[in-house]
């Protein structure tokens, strides 16, 4: 869990709006906790803020779909019709990964198999 690291100095304020249950069992919550409002709201939303991006950085299966998703990776990968071509294409999000005739090369990987 993470905690707020008294050192460190904050300077970036942060308002919200509550209603009064909400406030109560907010502040029910600090007392139990024993900590000060601040470290128990900024601790609380910056485990709620990492919850919220853990399926956008972690990829966590239990043993059993670890090994189905270890089984599917160990097939070889298909070859798609046009896949080549479409990758020979410049692209349009990344400036500066074209060839001097403006197309973007694919991986020597890729071209050994054509």
């Amino acid at each position: 869990m993470t905690t707020a690291n008294p050192k460190r100095r904050r300077s970036r304020r942060l308002e919200v709006r509550t209603t009064s249950e909400e406030r109560e069992i907010i502040d029910r919550a600090v007392k139990a906790a024993g900590i000060d409002l601040t470290t128990f709201v900024i601790t609380s939303l910056t485990v709620a803020a990492q919850r919220v991006l853990a399926d956008r950085t972690v990829f966590a299966l239990n043993a059993e779909a670890s090994q189905a998703w270890e089984a599917i990776n160990r097939h070889p990968a298909r070859e798609i019709p046009g896949l080549l071509d479409l990758m020979e294409r410049p692209s349009p999000f990344v400036k500066g990964l074209t060839t001097a005739r403006g197309a973007v090369r694919a991986s020597p990987d890729l071209r050994k198999r054509r």
